[in-house]
């Protein structure tokens, strides 16, 4: 059943299940007390553990290998990761949270234009259109907020956008031996890693509170498991569209905000969230409509086809025939 789904929808799903399990972390930033050196240094050894663990257990002894293949994402991703880390921690106590959000929301544009400018992606008009629809849903339902807080604060948050579309964009772009990429997920240990070292530094290795301590570990189960799924999206999607199913956290998150602590979202909110919804909806029953219909014509999944014929390759010890473009 898997495996008969179109590479683009697989990719949404993974994507979008892992952005879903992400959503809560607004919610468990705000809702700690501990300072930013010490959530950063428990963040990074949790996150590192359980990533670190999974990649263990799929490779083995062939994890060293497994990272090496990753060739130039082996060094940016886990930058970019924890870069975005720490500027979303930062940037969350710096600034408003509708400053935030503006921010991230960038993203997906700066995906798309580093993926076509550097890798020579090249991304659909309908992504496109779907891009500039949402970011500008997401940006009204962070409106309500937007103008508080200090400039540092904005400063950081732009740091957020640039490097999750590196991330995303990176890891997108390195081929693998069939119609997917290569796999990421092998270095996020690595940015866990430059997350813990310098907040250990700032004097972060420190006991938090019990309260505390519930939210970190609640961190600890979800955000793994989410980062992974959203690193493995990358080998299905463009780093722009991985980076445009991420703004669904501004949806789930809001509504999360409401559910818990009670804030009513403001008409604006309900408005953006509608188009979110509307803009990726079409989006979405557009390409199974158009994959349908050329599957009733007789036409053929030459996407599926060559990541068949480079699997039967792998199998027979030959080289894996060329990849042609995923997007």
């Amino acid at each position: 059943m898997w495996k008969r789904l179109p590479f683009r929808l697989r990719g949404y799903l993974i994507t979008v299940l892992g952005v879903l399990l992400l959503s809560p972390d607004a919610l468990l930033i705000k809702d700690t007390t501990v300072d930013v050196a010490t959530f950063m240094f428990w963040r990074g050894l949790l996150l590192g553990i359980v990533l670190l663990l999974i990649a263990a257990l799929r490779y083995r002894e062939r994890l060293p290998q497994a990272i090496r293949a990753c060739g130039p994402a082996a060094l940016w991703c886990p930058l970019a990761f924890a870069a975005s880390a720490w500027a979303f921690v930062g940037a969350n106590r710096l600034t408003a949270a509708g400053n935030v959000l503006v921010m991230l929301n960038l993203a997906p544009l700066v995906a798309g234009l580093i993926g076509m400018l550097l890798f020579g992606q090249r991304l659909r008009r309908q992504t496109w259109v779907v891009i500039g629809v949402c970011v500008v849903g997401a940006s009204l339902m962070a409106a309500g907020e937007m103008g508080q807080g200090s400039l540092l604060g904005l400063g950081v948050a732009l740091i957020i956008p640039v490097s999750i579309a590196v991330n995303t964009t990176v890891a997108s772009a390195q081929r693998g031996s069939g119609a997917r990429g290569i796999d990421t997920t092998v270095v996020l240990p690595l940015g866990c890693l430059a997350m813990l070292v310098p907040a250990a530094l700032m004097g972060g290795v420190q006991w938090p509170e019990p309260d505390d301590i519930q939210r970190l570990a609640m961190m600890g189960l979800l955000l793994p498991l989410a980062y992974f799924l959203i690193q493995t999206g990358a080998r299905y999607l463009p780093g722009a569209e991985v980076s445009l199913m991420m703004l669904v956290e501004t949806l789930v998150g809001t509504l999360l905000v409401w559910w818990w602590v009670g804030e009513v979202p403001t008409a604006l909110a309900f408005l953006g969230g509608g188009m979110i919804i509307a803009a990726m909806l079409s989006s979405s029953l557009r390409d199974l409509y158009r994959q349908r219909r050329k599957a009733a014509d007789g036409a053929l999944d030459a996407r599926r086809l060559r990541d068949e014929a480079a699997e039967e390759s792998i199998v027979r010890g030959e080289p894996a025939p060329p990849v042609g473009e995923r997007h």
